[in-house]
């Protein structure tokens, strides 16, 4: 396998209001402005034009992200092996970077995370005070199936053999864990489902 993807195609963007009410309110500010906060919105849409009509006009002309995959026979052996190991490491950058989360369902998360158990909204639009601590939950579980699937070994921790010279193949059972395994097995499987149904809230 040998993938190169190259950087998106990049535009100036006037973050002057957006910058001052996310210092200030955090990511769950309403639209009652004040003076100031209005003066600012007006002012990053202003810039915002001026870039549109001059930089951006000449950036949009650029070509767009450049893109090369080669997938060798031997990558499709164990696929869910072989992307493993790119997919742990991008979710855990994302864990890291993400500014923002996507709506996920009470049903995939603890009940103390579940909607119906943070305190009541203000207003009907606002999000509730468990929406990001959803999020960060889902990404942990993806992260962690990830992360035993690059392992190769993760069964051997709810088994041991001991060497034993009248058993088959020389080795003898002398522990087993299988709840544990079966355990270990279903969080895994809930990962990779998590993973599929919130793909496309995998964006920063």
């Amino acid at each position: 396998m040998r993938v190169k993807i190259g950087p998106y195609r990049s535009r100036w963007i006037s973050y002057v209001h957006e910058k001052h009410m996310k210092k200030k309110y955090g990511y769950d500010w309403n639209d009652n402005h004040n003076f100031f906060e209005n003066f600012l919105e007006k002012l990053e849409d202003a810039f915002q034009g001026l870039y549109n009509a001059t930089v951006n006009k000449i950036l949009d002309k650029r070509p767009g992200q450049k893109i090369s995959v080669r997938i060798d026979n031997y990558d499709t052996w164990s696929m869910d092996h072989t992307l493993a190991p790119i997919i742990h490491p991008m979710l855990v950058q994302l864990s890291k970077t993400k500014h923002g989360s996507p709506w996920v369902d009470d049903e995939d998360v603890p009940e103390e995370l579940r909607s119906t158990n943070a305190p009541p909204k203000e207003n009907d639009y606002d999000i509730d005070s468990n929406h990001h601590l959803r999020w960060d939950w889902v990404m942990g579980e993806m992260i962690w199936a990830f992360e035993q699937k690059c392992r190769d070994d993760w069964e051997g921790d709810y088994y041991k053999y001991e060497d034993d010279p009248s058993a088959t193949f020389g080795l003898k059972l002398v522990w087993e864990d299988r709840e544990g395994s079966k355990a270990h097995q279903e969080r895994m499987t809930n990962g990779f489902r998590l993973f599929g149904k919130y793909y496309e809230g995998l964006w920063d």
